[in-house]
C-alpha cells in the first residue's frame, strides 16, 4: 500500500462511538463555499448549522445560513443502541450508524463537491419517519448588545445601535422549507463617507444592500407540515434529503427565490449517483496531491495517541477544515472559518453568528491559513485571497490620493472586504483630525500586509508558473502598492528612505524603518527582479531597481555577547512594545532573508534566541521560524505542543482555540501545517533542501510541493531514506540532503 492509498488516511477519520451532549461536539463538512456543523444530540436528533463563506450581513458580520434539526423513528440511538459516527476524510463524507436490535439505519451527510447543494440520505433495514425541521433563531430584530457587540466588531461606539435583522421563511412553498435573509440596507456606504471617501460611492456599487441568503430545502417523499416543517407521508426505507444554498444580490426577494429554483432545477439535471461519485473523485484527488504522515516511537505516548499521531492528524484536518471552507468567495475568515457554533451555554446570549473580532479581516491572521497551501499544492484554495486584494485595489488607490494626495496604494492591517477600516478604528470622534489619521494606535501605520501579500503572491507564481497569474494578479498588486513607499515617504541626505511615521507591526508603534517593512521590501523588490524584463517590462524593471536602491538596511546590533542581531526598527535602544509580536524575526519569517543555507545564519539564530515573546498558540510563529532556522527540537516541542492544543469544550480535535481569536482559530493550524512542512522541506535561490529541521527519531512519508512546479515524494525511515522521487527529474540535481537532526 502507498502513502497515497487508503490505509494512511483513513486511519484519521474521526470516529465517535456515542452521540454529543450539544453543538460543542459537532463535525466540520463543507465543498469549499458551503459547510455544516454536524452532531447528534442525545435525544438522537440529527443537527445541521448551515454556513456559507459570502453570508455577510448589513453590517458586514458573516452569518450563518440557518439550522436543520432532523429526527428518524424509531430513534436508534438510545440507551440500548448501537451508534457509530465517523467522518470519512477521502470519501468527503460523514456517515452515522445506529442499530436497535433488529432495527438498523445509516445516515450519510455531503456537500456536493461541485454544486450547491447539502446532501442527507438515510437508508434503514425497516421502514422508518422522518421529519426535518426548521430552527431559526434571528426571529425579530433586536439591537446587539454588551459582549455581543464584539461580533460587529467596528460598529460600537458608534451614533446608532447595532440591529439584527430577522429571517423570511416563505409561507406560501409546497413540500419544502425555503428562507432567508436580505440585506434592505448595508453599512458600506456610511463607511465610505465617514473616511473622506464619498467621492469613491458612485463609481462603485454597494457590496451588502440587497445580498440575500438562504436555503431550500426538499426531498422525495417529504410533504409540508407547516412552513417550517417537513415530514415523511408514509413510512420509508430510504431517504434522500437536499439543501440547496444560495446566496445573491437580486433586486428583489422574489427574484433571489426564482434564481434558488433555477439552481435546483440545474442540480437536480445530474444524476445523484454521478454527483456522489464526482465528489468523491475531488476529494480522492485533493488528498493525492500531498501528505505529511509522522510516526514515531510509542515512548512518546500521552494519553490515547503519541505525539506523532497528534502532529499528523492536526496536519490533516487542519487541511480538511481549509479545504471545507476556502473555495468560496472570499478568503477563510481566522475567527472560526464558518464552523463557529454557539458560545458555551445556551443562555449566554452568544449565537452561532458570533465571533470575536467580528467580520472584517485582519492579515496578520488571515494569511497565516494561506502560507502551507503552497507546500500542500492547494493553489485552488488561496484563489480567494488574492482575488479579495486584488479587487480592492481601485479603491485603495483612491484613498492614497485623497487621504496623502500621491499615488500608490496601501492595505490596512484590519480591512472590511471591500478594502476599508472599520469606523470605530479609524475613529468615530475625529475632533478635528487629518483625514488620514486613524485614532486606533495599534495599525495607525501598519501596512505591512502590502509587503507580504506581493510576497506570497511571488512565491504563487514561482510554485505555479502561472502567466496568467504574474499578469492578472502579480504585476497589478505591484503596480499599485510599491509606488506608495517611493511617495510617502522622505529620503534622507543619503538617498535613502526614511519610514517614519510608522510601526513595527502592533509591537512598537513609535518605529523608524521598522524591521518588518524594510525586509520585506527588499525581499520582495529583489525577488521581482528575477522576473524578465519581457515578463515585467522595462519601465517596471527601472521603478523596481530604483527603489530597490532608496530603502533604508535591515537595522542590526551586536549583544553583549558580541553575536549581530537585527532589531525590530532603527533604534539604539530596545524600543517600548504594545503587543507581543517578535518584528525583528520577519526577517526569518515570512520574509525569508536569514536561514538554513543562506548566508548570515548566525545573524538569525541570534535574533531568535533574544526574542521576546515566546509562545506556541494561536498566530505566535516561533515555529515556523525555529524551523527556518534549523532549530529542530525547539520546532518539534512546538510543532507538538500545538498539536495537542485544541479547544478544551470541543470534541472535533481540530477546533483550535480560542487563542487570542475563536473556534475553531485558523491560525492555530496554519502555523502547525507551515512549521511541520518547513521542517521537512524548504526552497528558495532554485534550492530545494531536505530535512532542514527534521528530528531524526520521527519517521515520516510525504509529498511536497516546491517552486518551479516541483513535486517531492519520498519515505524516511529508521533513520534512513528509503525512497525519493522528484519530479519534474531534472530538479533532482537542485535536491540538498540535510540530516535529520
Amino acid at each position: 500500500m502507498t502513502e497515497s492509498g487508503s490505509e494512511p488516511l483513513d486511519a484519521y477519520n474521526v470516529v465517535w462511538n456515542t452521540p454529543s451532549k450539544n453543538h460543542k461536539g459537532s463535525m466540520p463538512i463543507g465543498n469549499g463555499d458551503i459547510g455544516t456543523n454536524v452532531w447528534v444530540e442525545p435525544d438522537g436528533v440529527l443537527t445541521l448549522l448551515i454556513s456559507k463563506t459570502d453570508a455577510w450581513s448589513e453590517n458586514c458580520r458573516l452569518l450563518k445560513i440557518g439550522r436543520l434539526r432532523i429526527t428518524l423513528l424509531p430513534d436508534l440511538s438510545g440507551p440500548h443502541a448501537s451508534f457509530k459516527q465517523t467522518l470519512r476524510l477521502r470519501q468527503g463524507e460523514l456517515v452515522i450508524r445506529g442499530a436497535d436490535g433488529e432495527r438498523s439505519a445509516e445516515i450519510k451527510i455531503w456537500v456536493d463537491a461541485n454544486r450547491p447543494v447539502i446532501r442527507v440520505e438515510a437508508s434503514g433495514q425497516e421502514p422508518f419517519n422522518a421529519e426535518v425541521h426548521l430552527d431559526l433563531w434571528r426571529t425579530e430584530r433586536r439591537a446587539l448588545e454588551n459582549d455581543e457587540l464584539d461580533s460587529a466588531y467596528g460598529m460600537r461606539g458608534g451614533p446608532n445601535p447595532v440591529y439584527v435583522e430577522p429571517d423570511t421563511v416563505f409561507q406560501d412553498q409546497t413540500d419544502r422549507i425555503v428562507w432567508c435573509h436580505r440585506n434592505e440596507r448595508s453599512i458600506w456606504e456610511n463607511n465610505l463617507k465617514h473616511q473622506g471617501l464619498e467621492g469613491f460611492i458612485e463609481k462603485s456599487s454597494d457590496p451588502l444592500l440587497h445580498r440575500t441568503f438562504g436555503a431550500a430545502v426538499e426531498g422525495e417523499g417529504l410533504v409540508s407540515t407547516d412552513a417550517e416543517t417537513l415530514s415523511t407521508d408514509t413510512p420509508t426505507k430510504r431517504l434522500a434529503l437536499n439543501v440547496h444554498v444560495l446566496t445573491a444580490q437580486t433586486p428583489t426577494v422574489d427574484e433571489w427565490l426564482a434564481t434558488i429554483d433555477r439552481r435546483i432545477v440545474k442540480t437536480h439535471a445530474v444524476y445523484l449517483d454521478a454527483a456522489r461519485d464526482a465528489r468523491h473523485a475531488w476529494w480522492n484527488t485533493f488528498w493525492k496531491r500531498s501528505w505529511i504522515r509522522v510516526t514515531a516511537p510509542k515512548s512518546a505516548t500521552e494519553g490515547e495517541i503519541n505525539d506523532a499521531d497528534a502532529v499528523t492528524r492536526g496536519y490533516i484536518l487542519q487541511r480538511w477544515i481549509n479545504a471545507c471552507g476556502g473555495r468560496g468567495a472570499f478568503p477563510v475568515k481566522f475567527n472560526g472559518s464558518i464552523f463557529t457554533v454557539d458560545h458555551d451555554a445556551a443562555d449566554s446570549g452568544l449565537d452561532p453568528d458570533y465571533r470575536r473580532w467580528g467580520g472584517p479581516y485582519w492579515w496578520q491572521n488571515t494569511r497565516l491559513a494561506y502560507w502551507p497551501m503552497l507546500a500542500a499544492g492547494d493553489y485552488d484554495l488561496m484563489q480567494p485571497l488574492f482575488r479579495m486584494y486584488r479587487d480592492m485595489l481601485p479603491l485603495e488607490e483612491y484613498r492614497t490620493r485623497v487621504w496623502y494626495d500621491h499615488e500608490g496604494a496601501f492595505i490596512g492591517e484590519t480591512v472590511y472586504f471591500w478594502g476599508m477600516y472599520n469606523n470605530d478604528n479609524y475613529g468615530w470622534q475625529r475632533k478635528n483630525l487629518p483625514v488620514h489619521m486613524l485614532t486606533n494606535a495599534y495599525i495607525r501605520y501598519e501596512y505591512t500586509a502590502s509587503p507580504e501579500l506581493l510576497a506570497m503572491a511571488l512565491d504563487y507564481a514561482t510554485h505555479t508558473g502561472d502567466k496568467t497569474f504574474i499578469g492578472e494578479t502579480l504585476l497589478p498588486l505591484a503596480d499599485a502598492l510599491l509606488p506608495f513607499w517611493d511617495r510617502h515617504y522622505k529620503t534622507n541626505a543619503d538617498g535613502k528612505i526614511v519610514m517614519y511615521p510608522a510601526q513595527a507591526l502592533e509591537t512598537i508603534r513609535n518605529a523608524k524603518n521598522p524591521t518588518p517593512d524594510v525586509a520585506g521590501l527588499h525581499w520582495v523588490l529583489t525577488r521581482l527582479l528575477e522576473l524578465s524584463e519581457e515578463t515585467a517590462g522595462a519601465e517596471r524593471r527601472a521603478f523596481w531597481e530604483q527603489l530597490r536602491d532608496k530603502l533604508p538596511p535591515i537595522h542590526t546590533t551586536v549583544d553583549e555577547n558580541g553575536r549581530r542581531r537585527v532589531m525590530g526598527c532603527e533604534t539604539d535602544k530596545e524600543p517600548a512594545r504594545s503587543n507581543s509580536e517578535n518584528p525583528e524575526l520577519y526577517t526569518v519569517f515570512p520574509f525569508r532573508i536569514y536561514g538554513v543555507g543562506k548566508p548570515d545564519l548566525q545573524i538569525g539564530l541570534a535574533t531568535f534566541e533574544k526574542r521576546v515573546t515566546k509562545r506556541c498558540t494561536g498566530w505566535s510563529q516561533d515555529h515556523n521560524q525555529a524551523a527556518m532556522l534549523g532549530l529542530t527540537d525547539i520546532a518539534a516541542d512546538y510543532v507538538t505542543k500545538r498539536a495537542r492544543t485544541s479547544d478544551p469544550d470541543s470534541r472535533f480535535p481540530a477546533f483550535w482555540g480560542p487563542n487570542f481569536d475563536w473556534v475553531p482559530d485558523q491560525d492555530h493550524g496554519g502555523v502547525l501545517m507551515k512549521a511541520l512542512q518547513a521542517m521537512l522541506l524548504q526552497a528558495d535561490h532554485g534550492k530545494v533542501l531536505l530535512f532542514p529541521a527534521w528530528p531524526k527519531d520521527w519517521d515520516v512519508a510525504f509529498k511536497l510541493h516546491a517552486p518551479r512546479r516541483t513535486v517531492v515524494e519520498g519515505v524516511y525511515r529508521n533513520g534512513v531514506l528509503e525512497s525519493l522521487t522528484v519530479t519534474p527529474n531534472e530538479r533532482e540535481r537542485d535536491v540538498v540532503m540535510m540530516e535529520p537532526q
